[in-house]
């Protein structure tokens, strides 16, 4: 069997349902023009995951783990059926494998779960049988087969997943984003796209709530020399970054309007604090010169977290604005999400020039 193509679409692909038939027509002629068999990752249709977790706290505003990753996977599933249908409609063949078929292992977490075992055997048993294997984003089960949920935007780490799985050298991830920019474009004015970025800056910037990339997908690309493409989600599907041992490091700006940052009374309760959002699989950053956690990416409840842990919850100090100039980062807190927009804006604007010596406003030199 020639070494599949692993593609990623994220949910900003499927505006509405015509968009799996615009998808199905660009894969077909992929198929077509290469020949090669072809695992596709989706992630649900824009607003469905938002929608479930919705429904789900009207009725239960603190619901288990369990619940929450057997309900919110589903959305994903959806997406990958729809995205097969249009493939059948032009008489491809295509099948898709749900988490508890994958072959992909985690840890006993529910939630933000991490990969703990790859069994390739799934996978390349499908793609060999079918032309086409449509693989719901962000699911996979536990020892006792459990559903589990890899965390939010966690499709890019299934597609990382896959392309292990089924020994890809590259993986291509589509988004409405076309690569990785100095800052993000959709906010930003003057946001400038870098060709290539290396595994340790893409991961940097994901660590501190860049949404182009899931941190642990660059992490397992990282240890199995995946080259990772970025491209735009529409056709013709122009590449933008690529990210691989051969990239460099970049100065950045990273605004994501979902942190937070949590203020605790001393160093101890912040090192405690930081520990439970580790133990709980989540992306936090521990800053230094003040006792204070950085909780990234939001769709977190950060207060249920502290307290399953015996910690009593740090309090809101505002929104992290991370600047970048290669490994060095600096976190600047913001009162609240246009406080953080501004002053993104005026970091970006001065990142040609040498970096000030102290925040801009309650500064900090991020760990």
């Amino acid at each position: 069997m020639n070494t599949p193509v692993v593609l990623k679409f994220g949910g900003s692909t499927f505006r509405t349902p015509d968009s799996y038939h615009e998808l199905a027509d660009g894969l077909d002629e992929r198929i077509r023009r290469e020949g090669r068999p072809t695992a596709v990752v989706v992630s649900a249709m824009q607003g469905e995951t938002e929608g479930l977790r919705d429904r789900l706290h009207e009725v239960n505003d603190r619901p288990g783990p369990d619940t929450a990753a057997g309900l919110l996977t589903t959305a994903d599933l959806v997406s990958a059926h729809l995205l097969a249908a249009a493939l059948h409609r032009r008489g491809r063949s295509a099948t898709v494998l749900a988490g508890h078929q994958l072959g992909l292992t985690t840890g006993a977490s529910f939630l933000w779960a991490r990969v703990t075992r790859i069994d390739p055997g799934p996978l390349r048993r499908a793609l060999s049988e079918y032309e086409v294997v449509v693989v719901p984003g962000g699911q996979a089960v536990d020892a006792e087969g459990r559903p589990t949920w890899l965390g939010k935007n966690s499709s890019d780490l299934s597609a990382l997943a896959v392309a292990r799985a089924v020994g890809s050298r590259s993986c291509e991830i589509h988004s409405d984003v076309d690569g990785i920019y100095t800052s993000d474009p959709h906010l930003i004015t003057g946001a400038r796209r870098l060709r290539e970025v290396s595994y340790n800056m893409a991961a940097l910037m994901s660590l501190y709530g860049a949404k182009v990339l899931h941190r642990r997908a660059v992490q397992l690309a990282l240890r199995h020399r995946i080259e990772i493409v970025l491209r735009f989600n529409r056709a013709p599907y122009t590449a933008g970054t690529t990210i691989s041992g051969a990239g460099t490091q970049a100065a950045a700006v990273v605004l994501n309007q979902r942190s937070v940052v949590l203020d605790y009374p001393d160093e101890a309760r912040a090192d405690a604090a930081h520990h439970a959002f580790h133990l709980e699989g989540l992306d936090a950053v521990r800053l230094n010169r003040r006792p204070s956690v950085a909780v990234v990416g939001g769709y977190v409840d950060t207060e249920g977290v502290q307290l399953r842990h015996g910690v009593v919850p740090g309090r809101m100090a505002g929104v992290p604005v991370a600047e970048m100039r290669g490994s060095r980062v600096t976190t600047h807190v913001a009162d609240g999400s246009a406080e953080a927009l501004h002053l993104a804006q005026q970091l970006h604007d001065g990142l040609d020039h040498p970096a000030p010596r102290a925040g801009i406003r309650a500064g900090v030199r991020a760990t």
